[in-house]
């Protein structure tokens, strides 16, 4: 049988990053109109891309994060809150390769009657539609 208690340690000890997920309040900025944002997470995460899924299935010897068409997915712990589509997520600190850059959450995060970690997917956004972050 799976330790599951064991699989969720293993991923949080690959949470390396801390991670910023924000969501729109509906208001705008006085002063410049730019949407005003309310964090709802600042915390241990993890932001993998396709090859960073791959590694991970192989450094635990099984698919946690489960199949996505998704070029990233955010992992966070059990205690964080569910992201919602339209949520923004930064790296805010750890991985530097990360600066500046922002993604949006594509769909809710996944749930699941047996959960280890959250899993959300995510579109990485520049330019244009990443103006107010």
């Amino acid at each position: 049988m799976v330790d599951l208690e064991q699989v969720r340690t293993d991923l949080e000890n690959l949470m390396t990053d801390t991670v910023r997920v924000r969501r729109p309040t509906g208001e705008t900025a006085p002063e410049d109109g730019a949407p005003v944002w309310a964090t709802i997470y600042e915390g241990a995460g993890a932001l993998l891309s396709t090859h960073g899924q791959i590694a991970v299935r192989q450094l635990l010897g099984a698919d946690w994060l489960g199949e996505a068409s998704a070029w990233y997915q955010l992992m966070t712990p059990l205690s964080a809150p569910v992201a919602d589509p339209g949520d923004q997520v930064e790296v805010v600190g750890g991985d530097e390769g990360f600066a500046g850059r922002t993604w949006f959450v594509e769909a809710r995060t996944q749930a699941s009657t047996v959960e280890v970690v959250r899993v959300t997917r995510l579109d990485e956004q520049t330019g244009a539609l990443a103006v107010g972050v």
